[in-house]
């Protein structure tokens, strides 16, 4: 997004592009809104397109094509096998990150699902700088454990620090001291920490830990899903990198990793996925197991046409007037949240928005889910679709309690190249009222609880009447306004 400077004073993101292509959106009443959060058991993964006015539950496969993807998808060779397209999108991915071998899948997550099974045994551990929910199901499902070693800063809501995804490379050496090389089934970085805002990782932090796993011969992993943020980030933030190129930059960081994987809903902006390396012998074990899990390799579970597009959005994200897109509208946002008194994590992240559910609703206890009442109410009072990082995202301890979350956030994700400014200050402009009013929010309990990843199809009812209570108030200060 450009550098420029508004004669009467305001600060604004301008965007890069224009829109040639629109989806009608509609704001039901807020009556609606209450019954449909309802008949989604309080779970904004349930609700249906129909209700939602911005959809700010996740970036993935959500962000907008270009032209030039589009018109791509014309062009593609469909062959099952032996595809061109294949070939295209296998030379681009070599061009951009040097790595000779290529294995499609149809998304992130078929990516971890083939690396837990290819390298974690039980009792090995998986150290990283922060878990996700599917890699972390992934890993405890082939018998490893999970530890992560983030910095303390980490899990501060605010704070100045730029890179606050950085793995803590002095626990790391303590771990292989303690456990021996050959526990460690692999080392992960995921760059860009989804669940805690979003924080990026410096390009030295990759460097220093893949030293270290160098001199341990333990493999090491990066998942590049949020790349494009990071990207915007080490160029803007570590000082070192600011003359650099994001191809540079990008070239750099995968000459750290012996195996990249990605989800292309988030890096590319189509749907699928991918993993790369240099390894022959890890990745013919691992194009065994394609065909098998995923399809023939070639095409492994994605349709031609998105690998077709992806190639062109692979080219796009080394392009810094595009991938800066998000992360601009996520600061905008943020310090606008700020000068509010909202608490939000900082500094700005990428992926999205998020809500210090902890500070923002803190009479509500933390076995009733915060942020997934918070959730829960920012739809009834906005039509807007956020997503709950916090112990709804939690797998249960071994006895059955709750593992309470080690942060409790809303997150209010900005796919790239899809909002409007004036969309971000609805937004804004009903978290305002919200907080304004967080006293009336009040908790969660499940009724109807899957065993793993709950947060996808669980159902929660309030604990009392306090939705009815944050509806009468609405109408009470907006009146007939949706």
């Amino acid at each position: 997004m450009a550098n420029i400077k508004f004669h009467l004073g305001e600060e604004l993101p301008l965007e890069m592009h224009k829109v040639r292509m629109v989806q009608r959106l509609d704001l039901v009443p807020i009556e609606r809104r209450l019954k449909a959060i309802e008949e989604a058991g309080n779970n904004t993964f349930l609700l249906f397109n129909k209700d939602i006015y911005l959809d700010m539950l996740t970036d993935s496969g959500v962000n907008a094509m270009s032209d030039k993807q589009t018109a791509s998808m014309l062009v593609v060779d469909d062959s099952y096998a032996g595809s061109a397209t294949f070939t295209r999108l296998k030379d681009k991915l070599n061009e951009i990150f040097g790595k000779e071998y290529f294995l499609p899948v149809h998304q992130g997550r078929a990516a971890e699902n083939l690396l837990s099974m290819a390298l974690v045994k039980k009792g090995t551990y998986v150290p990283m700088n922060y878990h996700f929910t599917t890699t972390k199901a992934h890993i405890m499902v082939n018998g490893g454990e999970v530890l992560e070693l983030h910095m303390p800063e980490a899990l501060n809501p605010i704070s100045t620090e730029p890179f606050k995804g950085n793995l803590n490379l002095e626990e790391l050496q303590k771990l292989i001291d303690k456990v021996g090389a050959d526990k460690i089934a692999f080392i992960r970085i995921e760059a860009g920490t989804n669940l805690i805002g979003g924080q990026p990782v410096a390009l030295d932090n990759y460097i220093e830990t893949s030293q270290i796993a160098k001199k341990y011969n333990i493999p090491f992993i990066i998942d590049a899903s949020l790349l494009a943020d990071n990207l915007h980030f080490i160029k803007t933030r570590e000082e070192k990198y600011k003359k650099h190129s994001i191809r540079e930059i990008t070239r750099l960081l995968s000459d750290t990793a012996d195996i990249v994987y990605f989800s292309a809903r988030k890096l590319g902006h189509v749907r699928g996925g991918g993993i790369i390396t240099n390894d022959q012998g890890t990745y013919k074990k691992l194009l065994e197991m394609l065909p098998l899990y995923e399809g023939f390799s070639t095409y492994g579970g994605m349709s031609t046409r998105e690998m077709e597009a992806m190639t062109i959005g692979l080219d796009e994200t080394m392009d810094e007037e595009m991938i800066n897109q998000g992360p601009i509208f996520i600061k905008y946002m943020v310090e606008e949240l700020v000068k509010l008194g909202i608490p939000v994590i900082t500094p700005p992240g990428g992926l999205g928005v998020h809500l210090d559910a902890m500070a923002f609703l803190p009479h509500v206890p933390k076995e009733q889910y915060r942020a997934g009442s918070l959730g829960a109410a920012m739809y009834i009072a906005s039509g807007v679709r956020g997503m709950e990082r916090g112990t709804i995202s939690e797998e249960r301890n071994p006895d059955g309690s709750d593992h309470i979350a080690a942060v409790e956030l809303l997150r209010l994700a900005l796919p790239r190249r899809v909002f409007t400014l004036s969309q971000v200050k609805y937004t804004i402009d009903r978290l305002a009222w919200l907080y304004e009013n967080r006293e009336l929010i009040g908790g969660l309990e499940f009724y109807e609880e899957p065993k793993v990843l709950r947060f996808f199809f669980g159902k929660l009812r309030p604990t009392s009447n306090w939705q009815e209570k944050l509806v009468e108030k609405f109408k009470a200060d907006f009146g007939e306004s949706l």
